[in-house]
Parts: C-alpha cells; structure tokens; sequence
C-alpha cells in the first residue's frame, strides 16, 4: 500500500462533514501519519455544501492535493460535485441505502439504513460513513473505537454501536500500513496562535467574532481556565481595541483578533498604540475581500493595508507565518517583540492557516518563552513615562502602581505625557520613536526572519509567504528548486534576503492576491522578480499548480 493517502468527504452544512474528516484524520495520525485537513465551508447554517479534503502522509505536509483516493459522500452532491477529484483508481463510499451509484470502484454503505433500525436520528450517519471507511482500509476496531471515544461524547453509546454494526458488516479491502512514527497532537493553526501567545505570557484575549480569526476566541474562551487567560468578546472591533490599549496600559499582555473588516475598523487606535507606545497586539486572519468578500474563503489580500495601517509614522512589528508551528512560535515571538519595544504589532495569517489542521511537534513548545519589558526601577526620581532614552525605549510602570503617574495620550507630548505643540519637544518625541525603529530592524536581523527550502544552490527560486509555503516547499523539494520565505515582514530583512537571493538567476512570485502586494515591498527594496503567479479565486494554491507555475 502507499505511504500518503488523500480522502474527501463531504455533505451539506449540518451533517457533520467536519468533525468526521477531524476524525478520519485522528485514524491515520494514531497509525503514525502526518496530517493536513483543508476544510471547505460556505456561509451557511444548514444546507449549501461542505468538505473537508484529508492528506495522510508518512512525511511532513502543509497542504492538501487535486486528486483523492477516497470520496466519502453523506450526500448526493458530494458524489456528482466531486467525482472529477477522484483518482482513476480511487474508491468512492456512499450510502447505498439512499443512492445507487454506477461506479466501478465503490463501496455502498447501508448507513441511513442502520442508523434508523438503531434509533439513530439523521446526523449519525457520518458515524456509518466514517466505520465503514475504517473497515475498507482495515483500520482495526481498536483503534476507531478510541478515536470515536475521544470526539464524540454525546450519544457516545448509540454511535458506537453503529459504527460496530456497520464495521461488523464491511470487508477489508486494503490494509493501510502502520508506521513507525510517533503519533503527533492535530491542532489548528488558530489554536497555535493561542497557544503560542500563553506560552509568551498572555493574560488576555479580546475580540469580537470574525471569521476565519473566532477560532482563537473560541478556543482561548473554552479553555479559560486551563491556560489562565481572561476572555473578553465586545460589541464591535472599534471597542476591542481600545479596551485592549487600556489593559496594556494597565500591565496585561493583551491580545486582539479580527479580519480585514475588523481590522480596518481598529486602524485609528493603531495609531493610538503607536503615539503612547503600547503593546498592543493584533491577529490579522485574511479572508477573500474587499468588503464582506467570500466570507469563509482565503486570500493574501491584507499585505500592504498592514503594513501602511494607520496615520502618520506608525513603528509596528508585521509578521507572517506559514504554519501551524511557525504560528506557535511567531505569536509567542511577536508578543515578547511587541513588549520590549512598546509598539503595536501585527500577526498576519490567513483562512489557509487559521482554519486548516496540522500535525503538530510539541517539541516546538520549548522554544517560546516570556521575556520582560524594561521596567521602572524606581531610582529616577519622578516617573516620566515617555523618558527619552539613547535607544527610545522608555522604562515603563502601570496604571495603579505605588509612587508612579501613568499618563496616557493621544496628542504629541513630552517625558510626563503632558500635550505639547512646541517645535523642539515635537521633534525630540518623534526622534525617540524613530529610534526604537532602529532597534526594531537590527532586531530583526538577528532572528530567522526569512526560511530557505528545497535546493539552496539553485539558481531559480521561488519566493512566497504566508500560507502559500506548505504547497511551494513540497515542490521546490521535489524540483530541487529553492524556496524563499520571509516571514518577518516590517521592519523588513533586508540584509538577510539579499544574502539568500546571491546567485539566483531566476526569482519566481507566488502569491494569493490579484495585483502582487508581496512584489510591490520587494521592489521598494530594490528586489525584482522575474516573473509572479498569481490566485485570486478565494482557494489555496495546490502543489500540482505551483508546479506548473515554475515548470
């Protein structure tokens, strides 16, 4: 048998379709596979359609592939929609109680069938679905019963029993191999965002819901207590961030999510964290725009709106990840960055990255860590919260702290944070700020701001961010290309791409957007590519379409 398989199932929004890929990932990540989950949804309560594509391989993926050895189909239109997906030699699963199917390679479930002889109701039937494909490929009892266990908790009895009925029923036809890897944790890439922040020290998460960043709220609210963050949703992003500002002022390690929507609605106190230096940072999940766009789609739409967000001289951090791990350890990494220098930060993702699942390597864990500010030491006499300092980073006390006056103002002011409109006091504030800036890059330059892949004496390389590096890397490996992946946005590395680009003869663009935002900062820093591909219909890049893009 092979060592990657790809399945899809899928159904209308309402049948489970999701938590059943969840599921049928967790089956082939006990037998040692490495996992990506890409889930298709529409905007939809009940009805519409839905899938969730599954790629188990024995090596490390980040993306999901065109064609599948498996279709599973809870409904009618997963078959007809999705038919074209599936391999030549690829089976198709169905329930062969409600459809008759005229297919070469198929397997009829009697799924609604027994569901209803058991007292199941109309959902359980994915439960069928997912039995019967574990007895297909001869997945042992064993191990669906303990996966079923662990996800599904209500009528955990009842689901059991048909999922037994139908396993008893079904013959193996394939036998899927073991492997000799450990079993890794499945997260989301919103979940690493969390995750990655606690580790770093986070004490609050506040936001107001927007797809495809409520995975965040949602998971830091359910685990509230074990991670010890307080959670807050508010009436709109305006709100957000100015509370966030507020509880940074006030010594929280606070943290904000949003799309691009939102995030537009938050500019202007972007710029408040910018003029009293607070550390307020803001997870940026893209979605297909402008506007309200494809809601439950993605892009790489939001590039350049971050980097130029919010008026006047703005210093902010602008970081993207490519990755669940990279998302762990960059909203860690982001949010110590944020606190040493007193600035406004942005963590950019995308739907690709937020919603999709990833096999995850705890040993990542152990390499986010809290790190402090510089704090008041209480020798300098009276507390000036904006103290010109050589390096522009002030030493900082909060609100309510013994002996210390927190001022906090949007106006232009001096040390106390007292208005000021004088010419002098005007430019010797707006100096300090640009020197923090000057720390910022040279900061950058030490951290591992740009990745390399595949062949890194290639001569044509490939250039992406984002999420776009789960498909590129898996090519340029094979094509023994080399891939180029900043990751530190602004202040940008500069220094760092150019020693990476040294002997590149032919630089290829690949980006999700319409107009090539990532070669607009490229050439502003004397970088030009030789040719860019570009996707714009709401979906990921596949592998098989980066290939025919370099080829």
């Amino acid at each position: 048998m092979n060592k990657e398989y790809s399945i899809l199932i899928g159904g209308e929004a309402g049948q489970g379709s999701r938590k059943a890929g969840f599921i049928i990932a967790k089956l082939f990540s006990e037998y040692g596979y490495r996992i990506f989950i890409y889930d298709d949804y529409q905007s939809l309560i009940k009805g519409g359609h839905n899938f969730s594509n599954i790629r188990a391989s024995k090596e490390k993926i980040l993306s999901h592939k065109g064609k599948n050895d498996f279709l599973l189909a809870l409904d009618e239109r997963t078959m007809t929609e999705h038919k074209k997906d599936l391999d030549k030699n690829g089976v198709m699963i169905y329930d062969s109680g409600k459809y008759f199917l005229n297919l070469k390679n198929k397997r009829g479930i009697p799924a609604q069938k027994i569901v209803r002889e058991l007292g199941g109701i109309p959902i359980m039937k994915n439960i069928a679905i997912i039995a019967g494909f574990a007895k297909t490929v001869g997945i042992k009892w064993q191990v669906l019963e303990k996966v079923l266990k662990e996800e599904i908790k209500r009528s955990q009895d009842l689901n059991l029993k048909i999922a037994k009925t139908i396993f008893d029923e079904i013959q193996s036809d394939f036998k899927i191999e073991k492997l000799k890897q450990k079993t890794l944790p499945l997260i989301s890439g919103n979940e690493a965002v969390a995750l990655g922040a606690v580790q770093a020290g986070l004490n609050l998460y506040i936001a107001y819901p927007m797809t495809p960043a409520s995975g965040v709220l949602h998971y830091l609210a359910k685990n509230k207590d074990s991670l010890g963050v307080n959670v807050v949703h508010l009436e709109n992003e305006i709100a957000v961030a100015n509370a966030a500002i507020g509880a940074v002022c006030s010594g929280a390690r606070t943290m904000v999510g949003t799309s691009g929507g939102g995030f537009a609605l938050m500019t202007e106190a972007l710029s408040l964290a910018a003029q009293n230096e607070s550390a307020l940072v803001i997870v940026e999940s893209q979605r297909m725009s402008p506007a309200s766009g494809v809601p439950t789609y993605t892009a790489q739409g939001d590039l350049l709106f971050t980097l130029f967000a919010g008026h006047g001289d703005i210093l902010k951090f602008v970081i993207a990840p490519g990755d669940a791990e990279e998302a762990f350890l960059w909203s860690g990494e982001i949010l110590n960055l944020s606190w040493k220098y007193q600035t406004p930060s942005i963590l950019l993702i995308d739907k690709e990255i937020s919603e999709s699942t990833f096999s995850f390597d705890k040993t990542v864990l152990n390499k986010v860590k809290r790190t402090e500010p510089t704090m008041w030491d209480k020798q300098q006499g009276e507390y000036k919260r904006y103290t010109i300092t050589k390096n522009g980073i002030s030493p900082i006390a909060f609100m309510g702290e013994k002996d210390a006056v927190v001022k906090i103002n949007s106006y232009e002011h001096d040390e106390f944070g007292i208005t000021i409109d004088d010419i002098d006091g005007i430019k010797k504030m707006q100096d300090k700020r640009l020197r923090k800036f000057e720390g910022m890059k040279k900061e950058v330059e030490k951290l591992n701001a740009v990745n390399v892949f595949g062949n890194k004496n290639s001569k044509k390389a490939i250039i992406v961010w984002g999420s776009t590096k789960g498909p590129a890397k898996e090519v340029a490996e094979k094509l023994g290309v080399k891939m180029i992946q900043p990751v530190i946005i602004q202040p940008f590395p500069e220094k760092q791409m150019k020693e990476v680009l040294k002997g590149v003869k032919k630089l290829i663009l690949f980006e999700t957007n319409a107009t090539g935002q990532m070669e607009k900062v490229l050439n502003s820093y004397g970088i030009k590519v030789d040719k860019k591909v570009l996707k714009y219909d709401a979906r990921p890049f596949l592998p098989e379409e980066i290939e025919r893009g370099i080829k």
